[in-house]
């Protein structure tokens, strides 16, 4: 089967390889113009409007300005795919894809007020730029003034009101996207082409992701469904592409420019300061933006949080602590600098570097927000990302050459104490800092307008370090501990790709596909490991992995306003440094690596909660996941509407799920890691003192099927009223059992965004009435029952660890007649309760169960609009949530804002 597979893959790049060959000749590459008119919406010129022509890898390549009647020119351009950016007071900012052709067709550029939308991707098709109808992959399309307007406290917000994504947020400061109903660690992360996806990016989180500025970016582009044959490892689910903004060249003479905003939140009392500035020439311009925000604390609707400890443990409301939720506030800092230089037409030179850090930031899921520890501190969140690139104009045989080398430095520092509020419980401190060096290149040719192949590689080195310590409050010692990961770990990924476009039938039929052969490889030594009692605290470890993916698409075009689409995607995931050697608190509980177990007979549990049976399948050490993804989609579109129908399935052969562990009896007593087993049930499962929920361990466990529809639809019902709205839904299955798999993160609910906008034509405002909802979800797996931060699950032990540790400690428990505390009859002293009759009313005679065996659905309206105070400043206003619901998805580890205002005043320069 395996030999089958590659097989396909190496015919369907001879394909592309012939169909490249097919139509190339060795003529010139022509040179010609492109000419245009800069309208409004109904069709008025717009004068000295900004425009810019940019190149699909983003390097500038001229600029010049409306004149009265509208019209732009750009002459001696060589033939090819460009993006036009053009940029008015009035109306923002929007890009457009141009072809520069012998053909010499005008096109008409039209701008709208603020328009929230934007066709045009970079990133579907390497080193092109297309608009979102012509391509066969599911894309979306972030516009910069969507994403300010949505992230009002982390980037990860952006997910909101988009097909086929949603939010995942595991604290105030973490937060994921979910594309088709996967995160974390099936979700790759790319800035500006550069892989920001470490090796040690944690399951169903992505602890950096909201490192990355929100003003800072020019748009976000994500790809559904597998994207391994173009970006590599770990994006089963797709691919997040963050586009920096980048600073422009002057027309003819130096130009200085300014962008500020200030915003506040009422919900978290959220306010924040950016400043951009820009300076060009003809040859030369450089960007910088830096940035502050301060969180406070939490509001939710009608200040409750569903998951507090207390309503967990004691089936207290959350507010006896207030309205506002404890150890939800934050501060975030940084800056960006962006440069570009361009000594002549065929080079350019660019620098990036952005540095951001988070300060204050806890696990409040862990807190009293889920398990009543009293100390979950994530300390020193910093992002450090670089990269420096050259483009080349006519390379040799090829139309264009492009070479990059990059620095990821990604650095946290966790402190967890467990035993659900003991103050004499252990503290742990892990430092983990991942630094990545890479190198990629692209090289095109395109052979007319027909055909554009290109070919790449890149290669990523990272390298861990990772000392974590213990320390004990009875005893007062420290000692060296096993971190989270081994330190010193090392992980090698390089790549070898080829893609190309043919359009068989002009304007009727255009074929796309690629192919990448991928490496990965891990290496761990107990020679970098402290000794603790004579013993390394982790073995010698190693993995290598290699695996062919692609790509085949076709767009069928049998009108000018109908397109029929088809992808099939092969997706490939190494294990990475997190899956093959975790052993510490995860946001599902408590996890152990395959190797710190190899001599304790353990098996894999048949779940992931405290009802695993064992499967008698032995731990093993995990092997690459692999998806096949089929998309089939109908897209109509004309003057007056766009709409889009996809149906869609990902297979996951071999999926790496969190399972149980089963160990024979007599565990207790034992370590894992630096931590005891406290417990052990009849059927073998383990509870050590960080976490309420049984030890996990990941394996190749399950094969999964995820299918589902994304339904978007816009409308100009007139020239100053709009309507958009979209639909989500997604089935999870294990292919064995038909149940939903253990796969991290869980699986969104339905869901649908309406919208109703109103832009009068030759006013200075707009506004805008809009709904999220979200229908309810009972497909929950045994992981997700488990997790606290979805089923919350609870057993008599956890009850009884809160009531004498936690709710002691915070003053919600009083001595028994005696007046010393641990008698049978201390007393809750909000309801008078014994702690048997505290376990009794919330569990009646079962053992444990999930205090959530569902999501609730929801539904949320909101009203937010904009006004031009002057040319070069703007006013906008968000009322969300206005009916003041609670509402909370899948994996989130906080509930989300009540009702709440924004307000975000913009100034220009």
């Amino acid at each position: 089967m395996y030999k089958s597979t590659r097989k396909f893959f190496l015919a369907i790049g001879v394909f592309l390889l012939m169909a490249f060959l097919a139509t190339i000749n060795l003529v010139q590459a022509q040179v010609n113009g492109i000419s245009g008119k800069v309208v409004d919406p109904i069709g008025s010129p717009i004068k000295k409007a900004s425009i810019s022509l940019i190149s699909a890898k983003q390097v500038s390549i001229a600029k010049t300005e409306s004149s009265d009647d509208g019209q732009f020119s750009f002459s001696n351009i060589p033939n090819g795919n460009y993006v036009l950016e053009v940029s008015q007071a009035n109306f923002g900012t929007k890009r457009f894809v141009a072809e520069v052709s012998e053909s010499g067709k005008e096109i008409e550029l039209k701008l709208e007020i603020n328009s929230f939308t934007d066709e045009v991707t970079i990133t579907a098709e390497l080193g092109q730029a297309q608009n979102t109808d012509e391509i066969a992959q599911s894309v979306n399309v972030i516009s910069s003034q969507a994403i300010q307007q949505r992230a009002t406290a982390v980037l990860a917000q952006v997910a909101n009101e988009e097909v086929g994504l949603s939010l995942q947020r595991t604290s105030p400061t973490i937060g994921a996207i979910f594309i088709r109903g996967l995160t974390g660690k099936n979700v790759a992360v790319y800035v500006d082409g550069v892989r920001y996806t470490t090796s040690t990016g944690r399951g169903g989180i992505n602890t950096f992701f909201d490192l990355n500025e929100p003003t800072s970016l020019k748009a976000i582009e994500v790809l559904r469904g597998p994207n391994s044959a173009q970006y590599g490892s770990d994006s089963l689910g797709g691919t997040i592409q963050l586009v920096s903004q980048a600073p422009l060249f002057g027309a003819d003479s130096r130009e200085f420019h300014g962008k500020s905003s200030t915003s506040f939140t009422s919900s978290d009392s959220s306010f924040s300061q950016n400043l951009l500035l820009t300076y060009g020439t003809k040859h030369f311009g450089i960007l910088t933006n830096f940035v502050g925000r301060r969180v406070n604390t939490l509001r939710p609707a009608k200040g409750l949080d569903s998951h507090a400890a207390v309503t967990r443990f004691l089936g207290l409301p959350s507010n006896i602590f207030g309205d506002h939720l404890p150890d939800t506030a934050f501060t975030q800092y940084g800056g960006t600098v962006h440069l570009n230089y361009a000594p002549t037409f065929d080079n350019q030179f660019t620098l990036h570097y952005q540095r951001n850090q988070q300060d204050g930031g806890k696990r409040y899921d862990q807190l009293l927000g889920g398990d009543g520890n009293l100390i979950a501190d994530l300390r020193n969140l910093m992002g450090d990302f670089f990269y420096a690139r050259y483009d080349r104009q006519k390379l040799g045989f090829f139309d264009t050459g492009s070479f990059t080398f990059s620095f990821n430095g990604q650095r946290e520092e966790r402190v967890n104490q467990g035993g659900q509020g003991n103050p004499l419980a252990s503290i742990t401190s892990q430092y983990e800092r991942t630094r990545a060096f890479g190198f990629n290149f692209q090289l095109a040719k395109q052979v007319k307008k027909q055909n554009y192949f290109l070919i790449g590689s890149e290669f990523y080195r990272e390298k861990v370090t990772a000392p974590a310590f213990t320390f004990s409050p009875s005893s007062k010692t420290v000692t060296a501990s096993r971190p989270r990961i081994p330190n010193g770990a090392r992980y090698l990924t390089y790549a070898f790709y080829l893609q190309d476009s043919l359009e068989l039938i002009p304007n009727k039929v255009r074929l796309s596909g690629a192919l990448r052969y991928g490496v990965a490889s891990y290496e761990s030594r107990a020679s970098r490991s402290p000794l603790v009692k004579g013993m390394p605290l982790f073995p010698n470890d190693s993995l290598r992995a290699d695996d062919f993916s692609g790509r085949v698409g076709i767009v069928i075009r049998p009108t000018n306003f109908i397109d029929v689409v088809f992808n099939y995607s092969r997706g490939f995931r190494a294990p990475n440094v997190t899956d093959l050697g975790t052993l510490g608190l995860t946001g599902d509980g408590f996890e152990i690596a395959s190797t710190d177990i190899a001599n304790l007979g353990g098996t894999i549990g048949s779940t992931a909660d405290d009802k695993a049976i064992s499967t008698g399948i032995a731990i093993a050490k995990q092997k690459s996941e692999v998806s096949n993804n089929f998309d089939l989609g109908l897209r109509i579109h004309n003057r007056r509407f766009d709409t889009d129908l996809t149906g869609f399935i990902i297979d996951i052969n071999d999926a790496i799920t969190k399972q149980a562990l089963i160990l024979p009896q007599g565990a207790v007593g034992k370590f894992l890691g630096d931590q005891p087993i406290i417990r052990q049930l009849p059927n073998g499962v383990v509870f050590v003192p960080l976490s309420a929920t049984p030890v996990l361990l990941r394996a190749n466990f399950s094969d999964a099927r995820i299918f589902g529809i994304e339904y978007k639809l816009s409308a100009k019902l007139t020239s100053e009223l709009s309507f958009s709205g979209n639909f989500t839904y997604l089935r999870a299955k294990d292919k064995a059992t038909g149940k939903a798999p253990n796969i991290e993160g869980g699986t969104p609910a339905p869901t649908a965004f309406l919208s109703l906008r109103y832009a009068p034509s030759g006013k200075n405002y707009w506004i805008e009435a809009y709904s999220t909802l979200a229908g309810e979800q009972e497909r929950l797996s045994s992981l997700d029952l488990s997790d606290r931060r979805t089923g919350a699950s609870r057993s008599r032990t956890s009850i009884a660890n809160f009531f004498n540790n936690g709710a002691r400690v915070r003053g919600l428990i009083a001595p028994g007649l005696d007046g010393r505390f641990g008698t049978s009859d201390d007393k809750l002293i909000a309801t008078g309760e014994t702690l048997t009759q505290v376990q009794n009313r919330l569990l009646g005679s079962a053992m444990s169960a999930p205090a959530f065996p569902r999501v609730a659905g929801y539904g949320l309206i909101g009203l937010r609009g904009g006004i031009k105070i002057r040319e070069n400043s703007e006013l906008l206003l968000d009322f969300q949530n206005i009916g003041d619901k609670g509402y909370r998805g899948i994996s989130w580890g906080i509930d989300g804002p009540g009702r709440s205002a924004s307000v975000t005043y913009k100034f220009s320069f």
